[in-house]
């Protein structure tokens, strides 16, 4: 009997189980409730709490449990939520070491308190949390910040994105209290730059009291270059000279760059940079809008180690530059998402170089890519390697049914498949015929993709019943699907096709016309695990209908149900 297994062996098999089957899991025997409490803490899962005094029973279990990884949302000044803080501190503090604040507004004192008493941080989110840095004296006291430096010595990763309050006194008298920091985001923070000789040093009585200079930021990085290993500079408009200064530092050896949206920046910065920076093994040039081939070759052949490589919204780039990219031998997830002058045939070449093996992808993204074409993408499909998990081709116009079925054929193993508005698809190419068929008995379905978790076919305007009915047989651990704009399916495809989906969470239903309340009691019958549900303007689906909906199954969070039957409605718990 399995229940007489060691804990640790059960542990250890209940692992390699996706999250949604480490759940279900649990229910089976305490024995395996408590093997999969102990998969779930050592895979690091984050559990989201909100903040309310409901919340507080479910910290003290959790403390119980040494969980280590949690996001308080809808945090505030509130007496409730300093209690959920304080709840915090006791119960999960003393081994927490992932804290997520992201868009909350705690006072100073109790953020302190709360960091006081987590001592084995190493991750922390301050992205968004304004509040913390108006006033502009967090840790301005000396002997509070001896404190929390303790507390801090051993964060590693601080994130203080989207923080329009954070100056240069502010962010020195919070990073000054984490000594052993190797990651650090400032993302969309705005960042003034004054180029030229007076970047070069900073004494104190420069440090901007109300704005975050690049030439404060400079110094940071001086002195912590030994150790900083990522930056996300993202969205705060970095000028080519800034990122010549930057990647020129003495010590700097950072493996991971982030630069999205930062559109003043040159081809020549970059091939700069790759000179610099030879180490990097993951960079995000996403959004540098100025960016041309010859950033993307300085790339490939500076870049060896590569693994990640983000090139989103490059509109100058084109089929030259991606000549190059077979060099990256080591590159694992590739972005190319609205690069629309790329139509796939030399990126075909080069991931699939005769030089050796395919490097080991397994995520490539080319969603709104509008040049791509059947002939070039049959070629790119069977050139990727068995590791691929994630493929994005949404909005790309031009693909058929061809470059369906040769993705069922060579790459069952996917996890995630986006195919949303590649509107030449039709259910013919879900069941593996070449045209319009009454015979469809007699051909075997090619859609098999047994470990597919998340599934976009939404704006397939020949989807109907037939091909829904084949998604479900082909595809039973879907737990994302989204469907809206599919104008053909009715409630019967939906009584065929549901109890297929004993996984699903989250659902897109929005735009489907024909769908009436008899769908919602199907979904709501088969779908035992429905989180989030979307009937946005689906006439046929009333107001009453989705209200007991959600009366029967409590554990939906959230029902999108704007003009459900004419009228404007959105009901979320």
């Amino acid at each position: 009997m399995a229940e007489s297994l060691p804990l640790e062996m059960l542990t250890y098999i209940l692992s390699f189980l996706p999250l949604s089957d480490q759940k279900e899991a649990s229910l089976v025997s305490r024995a395996w409730y408590c093997a999969a409490q102990n998969a779930l803490r050592e895979t690091n899962v984050r559990y989201n709490i909100p903040v309310s005094s409901a919340s507080l029973l479910a910290i003290k279990s959790l403390g119980l449990r040494g969980i280590s990884c949690i996001s308080l949302t809808n945090l505030d000044s509130s007496p409730t939520s300093q209690l959920v803080l304080q709840s915090v501190a006791y119960h999960l503090g003393p081994h927490l070491q992932s804290l997520c604040l992201g868009g909350g507004s705690p006072t100073e004192a109790s953020f302190v308190a709360l960091i006081l008493g987590c001592p084995a941080l190493r991750t922390l989110d301050l992205s968004g949390c304004n509040s913390l840095f108006t006033s502009g004296t967090l840790l301005a006291q000396p002997e509070m910040a001896q404190r929390v430096r303790q507390a801090l010595s051993g964060l590693r990763e601080l994130n203080l994105a989207c923080l329009r309050n954070l100056a240069d006194l502010s962010f020195n008298q919070l990073s000054s209290c984490a000594p052993s920091l190797e990651r650090l985001s400032l993302a969309y923070c705005h960042l003034t730059f004054e180029l030229g000789p007076a970047q070069v040093s900073i004494s104190p009585q420069d440090y901007s009291p109300s704005q975050l200079s690049f030439r404060n930021l400079l110094r940071f990085v001086k002195e912590r270059a030994g150790k900083l290993r990522a930056l996300d500079l993202s969205g705060t408009g970095l000028p080519p000279e800034a990122l010549q200064s930057l990647g020129q530092v003495a010590g700097l050896q950072l493996q991971e760059l982030s630069l999205h949206s930062c559109r003043d920046l040159s081809t020549e910065s970059v091939v700069t940079l790759c000179h610099q920076q030879p180490g990097l093994t993951s960079l995000d040039l996403s959004g540098c809008s100025e960016l041309t081939d010859g950033a993307l070759l300085a790339v490939s052949r500076g870049l060896q180690h590569l693994q990640h490589l983000s090139l989103g919204k490059l509109q100058r780039l084109t089929d030259a530059g991606c000549t190059a990219l077979g060099g990256l031998r080591e590159l694992q997830s590739l972005d190319m998402a609205e690069c629309c002058l790329v139509s796939g045939r030399e990126l075909a070449q080069a991931l699939g170089s005769v030089h050796g093996a395919p490097p080991p992808l397994t995520s490539l993204k080319l969603a709104y890519c509008s040049s791509l074409k059947d002939a070039s993408v049959l070629s790119l499909i069977p050139a990727l390697g068995p590791s691929l998990r994630v493929l994005d081709l949404s909005s790309c116009v031009a693909l058929s049914n061809q470059t369906l079925q040769a993705i069922c054929t060579y790459h069952t193993h996917l996890s995630v498949l986006r195919l949303a508005w590649c509107k030449e698809l039709c259910d013919w190419g879900l069941l593996g015929l070449e045209e319009s068929s009454e015979k469809t008995a007699l051909y075997p379905q090619v859609l098999q993709f047994p470990q597919l978790r998340q599934l976009s076919l939404s704006l397939l305007p020949a989807l109907t019943d037939m091909g829904l009915v084949a998604v479900a047989r082909g595809c039973p651990s879907l737990e994302h699907l989204v469907l809206s704009h599919c104008s053909h399916l009715t409630d019967e495809g939906w009584a065929q096709a549901a109890g297929s989906w004993p996984r699903l969470q989250h659902l897109n239903l929005s735009n489907c016309s024909q769908l009436t309340e008899q769908t919602l009691d199907t979904i709501r019958q088969a779908c035992k695990q429905i989180r989030v549900l979307d009937v946005a303007m689906c006439p046929g689906i009333n107001v009453v209908a989705v209200r007991r909906f959600q009366a029967q199954l409590p554990q939906v969070t959230c029902v999108q149900s704007r003009f459900v039957g004419g009228a404007d409605l959105t009901l979320t718990l």
